[in-house]
């Protein structure tokens, strides 16, 4: 469990060096993500250890959720007053989300059918 541990916060770490000295625009931990799926796709599969400890992270995602519902409870006054704008942007971002998913998707289908 312990060497599991370590792969994610050495990853992490890597990631966040990675955003200090050469994109500084991303966060060290998305960066440091994105390098642990590759490590993981380069080796084809996950270690015991590692699945260990997502499985055990996993369990406790659902406390993420608490500072956001104290947000929106601490803010509720401002979110009724800007409803509208809030409800429009959520469904223009849905359609455009679902419009541009659908665009790509018909575009590697096509690339997929000619080869």
């Amino acid at each position: 469990m312990i060497f599991g541990l370590v792969q994610i916060l050495l990853f992490q770490c890597l990631g966040e060096l990675v955003s200090k000295f050469l994109l500084p625009t991303l966060p060290g931990p998305v960066i440091g993500l994105i390098l642990l799926v590759l490590w993981l796709a380069l080796r084809k599969g996950v270690n015991a250890e590692l699945a260990m400890v997502a499985d055990g992270f996993s369990q406790y995602l659902g406390l993420l959720f608490v500072p956001a519902a104290v947000g929106v409870v601490l803010f509720l006054p401002q979110l009724k007053a800007n409803a509208l704008a809030i409800i429009s942007a959520l469904i223009g971002s849905v359609v455009l989300t679902i419009a541009s998913s659908a665009l790509v998707a018909r575009f590697l289908s096509k690339k997929e059918a000619h080869e």
